[in-house]
């Protein structure tokens, strides 16, 4: 399912030859020019968009829009037409757009800041995108390759942090680790110190981020179709040691006391769980899979609390405002619905995407905004205060491997993951202040 912008961008040489041909066995390396062009001009050219040059008419993504056959413009229109979403389920081709809000989309909440080519990520899974976290508005972790980088926007440098292109052996002898080999990463979760990431096989990886090696590993289910879905970490509702909860393909939602990294509870469900989430204190679980239904369910006893029907097809993404009262989920039916957990019967609000399933979702720490990303070229960035009627539309073109805001900063950066074979990079965007302009002395 992934549109490949390489495909259909044809580079036309003016001058010199910058035709680009993608190594497959580079180790993500990045580009090779087939003509004169040497690596280092090329790395001058292509790896960085800074603000300043941004504001000055260069892309945000560094796309030579001038030597393609394309304007900016025209290639939108075009992927607008052709972009297929997928789907799961057959319906009406006019079903959820009657019900979907109107939003005014010309606000600007976050100022673009930076583009880095140095870390690219990759996907796996064309239905899994949860594949960046932020811990803080300078420290940001991707998943590239068999390996998770940590990048630094405040020294501009990476550095991997886990490599799973080989064997994985755990630290701790405990009960049902096990050794790994060769993972391929669908989905991860970082917090504070900790990194989790689940594998294309049913695999599962805890790592401390600042402690050499593996501390946990093993496989959840003993069956290479059950990949794992979605990884979660969180606080124990009780105050007992920080927990993970992963979802998989087996039907079963899984929770491990990180301490011990004992399993404490196995929960079973009608459909294959492809996301679940935690409520901000620990006490719900939204849990959505192969169903247009999804479950409100207790988190400590997995008793079902109430089923929400309103989606049309499979979901993917849920998340929850920190007030608690809220989750939003987001379903290949290409909208995200907002619910009040107080009166479940039916969604306060439909938003519609662009062009595809709604496939990431992430609120804000302060509750003030909610961003909502599609498959590929288009992040929302809705006002939570306003209703959701107003949003910010980051426009950018290739597949989006996840986005992040950065944690207990007033989220003051906003992270976007792009997973295109020649225009992967990672995109930074930092919440407007009065102050904003600053940007252009350092």
């Amino acid at each position: 399912m992934s549109h490949d912008l390489q495909n259909d961008l044809e580079v036309v040489g003016a001058g010199d030859d910058y035709g680009f041909e993608f190594d497959d066995d580079a180790g993500g390396e990045g580009f090779q020019t087939s003509g004169g062009a040497s690596r280092s001009r090329m790395d001058k050219q292509m790896d960085a968009t800074s603000a300043l040059e941004f504001r000055q008419g260069k892309d945000m993504q560094g796309i030579p829009w001038e030597r393609l056959n394309y304007t900016r413009d025209q290639y939108r229109q075009i992927r607008l037409k052709q972009y297929k979403n997928y789907e799961s389920l057959a319906r009406p081709r006019d079903g959820p757009e009657k019900e979907c809000q109107r939003v005014e989309r010309r606000d600007s909440f976050y100022d673009f800041q930076s583009n880095t080519r140095h870390v690219k990520p990759t996907i796996v899974h064309f239905q899994l995108r949860n594949l960046l976290w932020a811990t803080s508005k300078h420290d940001v972790y991707v998943m590239q390759n068999y390996s998770v980088m940590h990048w630094s926007s405040l020294l501009q440098s990476g550095k991997e942090v886990l490599n799973v292109a080989g064997q994985v052996a755990p630290t701790q002898t405990v009960r049902g680790a096990r050794p790994l080999s060769r993972v391929q990463i669908s989905t991860m979760a970082v917090k504070d110190n900790l990194l989790v990431a689940g594998g294309f096989q049913g695999e599962f990886i805890c790592k401390h981020v600042d402690q050499p090696g593996v501390a946990f590993c093993t496989n959840l289910t003993g069956n290479k179709k059950s990949i794992t879905n979605a990884v979660e970490i969180y606080e124990s509702p009780n105050g007992g040691p920080t927990r993970v909860m992963a979802a998989n393909n087996d039907c079963v939602v899984r929770t491990f006391d990180m301490e011990k990294y004992s399993l404490l509870t196995e929960f079973s469900f009608p459909w294959s769980v492809n996301n679940m989430s935690v409520s901000p204190d620990g006490k719900l679980l939204a849990v959505l899979g192969d169903s247009s239904d999804f479950i409100i369910a207790d988190s400590q006893s997995g008793k079902e609390i109430a089923s929400l029907r309103g989606h049309k097809d499979y979901s993917f993404a849920s998340a929850w405002h920190p007030d608690g009262r809220v989750v939003a989920t987001g379903n290949q039916d290409r909208t995200c619905r907002l619910w009040d957990v107080r009166n479940p019967s039916e969604a306060f609000a439909v938003l519609e995407g662009r062009i595809g399933a709604v496939r990431g979702l992430k609120f804000s720490p302060d509750g003030r905004f909610l961003a909502a990303s599609e498959p590929a070229d288009f992040v929302h960035v809705y006002d939570v205060a306003a209703g959701y009627a107003r949003a910010q539309e980051i426009d950018l073109f290739g597949e989006i491997a996840g986005v992040s805001f950065s944690p207990d900063d007033g989220a003051e950066a906003l992270f976007v993951g792009v997973a295109d074979r020649t225009y992967g990079s990672l995109l930074e965007f930092r919440r407007q202040r009065q102050h904003g302009y600053l940007d252009c002395y350092f």
